[in-house]
C-alpha cells in the first residue's frame, strides 16, 4: 500500500473487471447503495480512443453522508465514496480517498470517527478483494 496524500493505492494481480465485480457483489450484501459504475476504458472505446482497463465504483450511505455535509458542505464534492480500479503494466492498481486527509482539509471534527470508519471500511473491502 501506498499513501499518495489523498489516496491510498493498493496492487493486485487480479483483473479490474474481477476486482469492481468483487467489490460490487460485497456493497450489495451489506445493502450499500450503489449510485455508478463508470467504465473508464469502454468511453474510450466509444470514441475511438484506447485506454487500459479502468473502472470506477461510486456507492454511499445517504444517512452517513449527509452528517458530514451538515458538519461540512464542501465535503460534498468527496461524496459519495468511490474506488477506482485501473491497469497499467500488467498490474492492477486499486484506490481510494484517505478520508483522515479529506477530513483535515473539510475540518471536520464532530463526525471525525465517521471519517475514520469509512478508511477502514474501504481497507477492508480493498484487503478482501485483493
Amino acid at each position: 500500500m501506498n499513501d499518495h496524500d489523498f489516496l491510498i493505492i493498493n496492487t493486485s494481480n487480479r483483473s479490474v473487471k474481477e476486482i469492481i465485480d468483487h467489490i460490487e457483489n460485497i456493497l450489495r450484501e451489506k445493502q450499500i447503495t450503489i449510485f455508478a459504475r463508470i467504465n473508464h476504458s469502454a468511453a474510450a472505446r466509444a470514441v475511438g480512443l484506447t485506454l487500459q482497463d479502468e473502472e470506477v465504483l461510486i456507492f454511499g450511505n445517504p444517512q452517513v453522508g449527509t452528517a458530514l455535509m451538515v458538519e461540512s458542505p464542501a465535503i460534498g464534492i468527496e461524496l459519495p465514496l468511490k474506488i477506482v480500479a485501473w491497469r497499467a503494466e500488467q498490474t492492477t492498481f486499486v484506490a481510494y480517498h484517505n478520508y483522515d486527509r479529506l477530513a483535515d482539509l473539510f475540518h471536520i471534527q464532530t463526525s471525525i470517527q465517521t471519517i475514520h470508519k469509512f478508511n477502514g471500511f474501504l481497507k477492508g473491502i480493498i484487503d478482501t478483494v485483493i
